[in-house]
């Protein structure tokens, strides 16, 4: 370990040495893993319906499930976390979803598939807390972790770049489940190697275990994330708004204990903290940016310019390298910049992106570049403000602030999906204009989506016509791009703004 020569009137800060960058090394194994998770699965959806004969609820439960349970018990788990070992977790999380992955592998029924991606969310919600706490533990110098967190977000951006293309040739040469035995070969790695190099750390002084507090945090999420994804699918007409009272009533209970207790779960004076607070909403917003243009590009790829799967997710390579390039970039530069100046100026990227794409979406070039343009915001914006929560937190509370900013991703991830997806589905439904000619049956399939619509394109025996249904799509779906990007534009503007008025004026130091 080397000390760092600074003036007396500072504070030595020891600096991580080799076994610090191994164990970094080591930890972005799940990092990879679950961002890979989370996009592969629908890759592998078609083969598993075909397999496993799910009936249309229990096909909605494979997806849903997971993203569920993660988000209700991720500050669960990064608590524990802080309390009992946060390596102890992450062996225990990693461990756990080795197992559960293998066996969800040869499911002889959808139930116990959707049983499988239940413990999937367990496990896998003590796994990403414990990895972005143990580097505030390891990495004690701030540049130092700037420079971690940067590569730590890196890795959610390198897992979302792979799992299109892990998905298609996997599924490609093997069986569906193949998806899920691939966290094997990632996990034992892990397993072996973590209690050699990643150290053990703890809240010293932690407080009681509340099993009371755990109960209302998922009553809380659970409902929330449940009513997100009913919005999404059958409009404010579905059980989305009686979810959103639920999970209301249960948060403000969840707060109001946790004011209560003397040693409670969730210190909730982090919030009162601006950096704190604010950093958590920049990451949410950008996460809804950033989700919701991949839904509707992906879309677009594949569904109007007629990309397969595979080569679509290569088209969108170069703006996933690139966020990964600007977040490890911005180090230096926030090392010299006001946080509130930084992190705005990325995120004008970003929105310079969603302005291209609302004027144009025809030109395949131009998809290309502004994503690049959005990765490069995202990227900085999301290194600066992971850096931000984890330093404004004290270090003994690092599960829980990682555990919230984890939250913030969940969600962040689920609203991109249903608030900008659902109004996308909306404008083209409005927009959609049949041809003539067009059965009952054919209609009402290509009224609900694009993907619907081109399936029953494929099926017409009159090639006029099919071709009519695709135009008539694809015009009323990027019709609906336009507005649902001026949208986009906007969420990152509010996000730029919170920024800009939160983040604080001085650009940071060295010290911890």
């Amino acid at each position: 370990m080397l000390t760092s020569s600074l003036p007396t009137h500072e504070i030595t800060v020891t600096r991580a040495g080799w076994r610090g960058w191994f164990a970094l090394a080591v930890l972005m194994l799940p990092v990879l893993l679950v961002s890979v998770d989370n996009t592969v699965l629908s890759f592998a959806l078609p083969e598993i319906s075909l397999a496993l004969q799910p009936s249309s609820i229990e096909q909605l439960w494979i997806i849903d499930v997971y993203p569920l349970v993660l988000a209700g018990l991720l500050v669960t788990m990064g608590v524990l976390g802080d309390r009992f070992g946060r390596r102890r977790m992450l062996l225990i999380g990693a461990t756990g979803f080795a197992v559960v992955s293998a066996l969800s592998a040869f499911a002889p029924t959808a139930a116990l598939l959707i049983t499988g991606r239940a413990l999937m969310g367990v496990f896998g919600a003590m796994l990403m807390p414990s990895t972005l706490s143990l580097l505030r533990s390891i990495f004690r110098d701030r540049d130092q972790r700037r420079f971690a967190i940067a590569v730590w977000a890196s890795g959610f951006s390198a897992g979302a770049a792979l799992g299109p293309i892990v998905g298609g040739f996997l599924l490609e040469h093997f069986s569906w489940g193949s998806v899920f035995l691939m966290a094997v070969p990632v996990l034992v790695p892990l397993l072996i190697l973590a209690p050699f190099f990643v150290p053990e750390s703890r809240d010293p002084a932690p407080g009681r275990f509340d099993p009371t507090s755990v109960v209302l945090s998922l009553a809380t999420m659970v409902p929330i994330v449940y009513g997100i994804k009913e919005l999404a699918v059958d409009g404010p007409m579905s059980l989305a708004p009686v979810l959103f009272v639920v999970g209301i009533v249960f948060g403000w209970l969840f707060v109001r204990r946790q004011r209560a207790l003397t040693s409670p779960m969730l210190d909730m004076s982090l919030f009162r903290r601006g950096t704190f607070s604010g950093a958590i909403l920049v990451n949410l917003l950008s996460v809804v940016g950033l989700v919701g243009f991949l839904y509707f590009v992906a879309q677009h790829l594949q569904l109007v310019v007629g990309l397969s799967p595979m080569v679509a997710g290569l088209a969108l390579l170069p703006g996933l390298v690139l966020m990964i390039i600007a977040g490890l970039a911005v180090v230096p530069v926030a090392k010299r910049f006001a946080p509130r100046v930084v992190v705005p100026t990325a995120l004008a990227f970003s929105v310079v992106a969603y302005v291209m794409v609302a004027f144009s979406t025809a030109d395949l070039v131009l998809l290309i570049v502004a994503f690049g343009l959005l990765g490069i915001g995202i990227g900085a914006a999301e290194t600066v403000s992971n850096e931000l929560i984890l330093s404004s937190a004290p270090s003994a509370k690092a599960g829980a602030a990682s555990a919230v900013s984890e939250t913030a991703y969940e969600v962040g991830a689920v609203l991109g999906t249903a608030v900008l997806g659902g109004i996308l589905a909306a404008f083209y439904r409005a927009q959609l204009v049949l041809p003539v000619g067009l059965p009952d049956a054919a209609a009402q399939a290509a009224r609900e989506t694009l993907a619907g619509a081109v399936a029953v394109s494929n099926t017409l025996d009159d090639p006029t016509l099919a071709e009519a249904l695709r135009t008539a799509a694809a015009h009323a779906f990027d019709s609906g791009v336009v507005v649902t990007a001026l949208i986009g534009a906007g969420l990152i503007v509010v996000a730029g703004v919170i920024a800009a008025t939160t983040l604080g004026g001085s650009r940071s130091t060295s010290k911890q």
